[in-house]
C-alpha cells in the first residue's frame, strides 16, 4: 500500500459515512491521543489543528511536482495508476478544506459564547499548529514531500471540533473554555503589608506579578 492510499484511508476512517452519504460525527473518546505539543483544552486543540492543517494545505502546490515524481516509481500495487494516485491527493485537499471550515466554525462559536475574550489564545494556538511545518523550509524538498505525503490529520481533531461547537451552542453564556494554565497570565497577588522574615518565611519566593 502506498503512502498515498494509506493517508486517504486514514482520512476516510477519521469520519465514517452515515446513511445517505453524509459524514457521521466521530465520538470523542479519552483514548484518542493528543498531537505532540498541542494544547490540551478543546478550544486550543482545535486552533492547533486548524493551524497544522492550514500548513499542510498551503504546501500542496509546492509539493505536488516532487510528489508526482515519487509516485511515478514502480507501485507496490500495479493496478493503481498515476492518475488515480494524483486524484486521491485532490480528494484529500477537498476534505482538508472542509475540516478547516469546521475548525474555524467551532472556534468562532466558542469565542461568541465565552464571556472573556479568548481569540488571542486561539490565534496563538493556530500559530503553534502552523509552526509544525516551519522546519520544512530548511529540509531537502524531496524529504519534505515524502513527509507531506504521509501526514494525516490527528484523529482527535475533528471530533473535538464537533464537541466544542455543540457545547458552545448549548451552553451559551455559561460556556467556559478550559484553557491550559500555562497559557494564562498569572493573577496579581493582593496588596498586603510587608511580612517580617522568620525562619519559616526566609526562603519563600515572592509571587510573580
Amino acid at each position: 500500500m502506498s503512502a498515498l492510499i494509506a493517508a486517504l484511508a486514514l482520512f476516510a476512517a477519521a469520519e465514517p459515512t452515515a446513511a445517505g452519504g453524509a459524514p457521521a460525527e466521530l465520538t470523542l473518546t479519552e483514548d484518542m491521543p493528543y498531537p505532540a505539543g498541542a494544547p490540551r483544552d478543546d478550544y486550543g486543540l482545535v486552533g492547533w489543528c486548524y493551524g497544522a492543517l492550514r500548513g499542510y494545505v498551503d504546501l500542496h502546490d509546492q509539493m505536488m511536482p516532487d510528489v508526482t515524481e515519487i509516485e511515478k516509481s514502480p507501485p507496490s500495487n500495479p493496478e493503481t495508476t498515476l492518475a488515480q494516485k494524483l486524484a486521491a491527493y485532490e480528494t484529500i485537499q477537498v476534505r482538508a478544506k472542509q475540516d478547516m471550515k469546521l475548525f474555524a466554525r467551532a472556534m468562532e462559536a466558542a469565542e461568541r459564547a465565552s464571556l472573556k475574550p479568548i481569540n488571542i489564545l486561539g490565534a496563538a494556538a493556530v500559530k503553534k499548529g502552523h509552526n509544525a511545518w516551519a522546519a520544512a523550509a530548511n529540509m531537502p524538498k524531496r524529504q519534505v514531500a515524502q513527509n507531506w505525503m504521509g501526514w494525516t490529520l490527528p484523529v482527535r481533531c475533528t471530533p473535538t471540533a464537533h464537541a466544542l461547537e455543540q457545547r458552545a451552542k448549548l451552553m451559551g453564556k455559561t460556556f467556559q473554555v478550559n484553557t491550559d494554565p500555562a497559557e494564562l497570565e498569572p493573577t496579581p497577588a493582593p496588596e498586603s503589608a510587608p511580612v517580617e522574615a522568620t525562619p519559616e518565611t526566609a526562603g519563600a519566593v515572592a509571587p510573580t506579578r
